[in-house]
């Protein structure tokens, strides 16, 4: 914790938390909030924010998160568009959703930045009442790669991570203080056996570097039929979740 304060400052970063109000087409399951920093470049994540039904009676409890990274489609400045997969889809009509959930939503024209997505959830974890032990992330084909891309920077951070039909580079797997980190972060993958957007092969390289160089704790789901869309049944399994609560940092 106190390494991502000390990043705070040193990249002068300036954090807005800005709920805005409600507007009639807006569901109040998910308040909007806005991160603003600069990193290597001013970025800014809008981002939706869900606390459990509980949240505000159990002044005392600690929850755990799961970060939501969606896919290029979503890209934009309509927060409502985040909506439409995975754990923000959910949480509109699951009011005990036990998680903590913010997903971001990434500008258009451009991909996910990691840092950027770092020094959001250090605000995030700071503001509420989150089990830092307990902080998951997920996301779907950019959101994948996003996923990928904060395993290998930050895999301290994280309880659990689960990239859905995603990809990415092996760089930063191999390095030392991430290999080590690697090596006790449960990974579970998903992608759709004739995905072509992104290839099957895209998260099965990836697999095999973590379980056969890094030797870490990493499981692979195909969907033999299932095309891009793989991420539709991953996250509608509640296996996923259960999985998710049975690691801890």
């Amino acid at each position: 914790r106190f390494y991502y304060l000390f990043l705070a400052v040193a990249c002068a970063f300036v954090v807005q938390d800005v709920t805005s109000p409600v507007r009639a087409e807006e569901s109040p399951a998910q308040s909007e909030h806005s991160f603003e920093g600069v990193v290597s470049k001013k970025v800014e994540y809008r981002y939706l924010q869900f606390l459990p039904n509980n949240y505000d009676k159990d002044t005392a409890k600690e929850w755990p998160l799961i970060l939501f990274l969606h896919g290029a489609g979503e890209r934009g400045d309509d927060l409502q568009k985040v909506k439409v997969h995975g754990p923000p889809k959910i949480v509109e009509s699951r009011s005990d959703f036990p998680f903590v959930v913010i997903s971001p939503q990434c500008p258009t024209g451009v991909v996910w930045n990691a840092d950027a997505l770092l020094a959001m959830l250090d605000e995030v974890t700071h503001r509420l009442r989150v089990d830092e032990k307990r902080i998951y992330v997920t996301g779907l084909s950019m959101g994948g790669f996003g996923t990928w891309n904060l395993s290998g920077k930050a895999p301290e951070r994280f309880a659990a991570a689960a990239p859905v039909c995603g990809g990415g580079n092996t760089r930063d797997f191999l390095l030392p203080k991430s290999k080590e980190a690697l090596q006790t972060l449960p990974i579970w993958v998903f992608h759709g056996g004739k995905g072509g957007v992104v290839k099957p092969e895209e998260s099965e390289r990836l697999v095999d570097v973590i379980q056969n160089r890094v030797k870490g704790n990493i499981q692979l789901t195909i969907y033999p039929e299932a095309g891009h869309d793989s991420w539709t049944e991953t996250y509608n399994n509640p296996k996923l979740y259960d999985w998710f609560l049975s690691h801890s940092r």
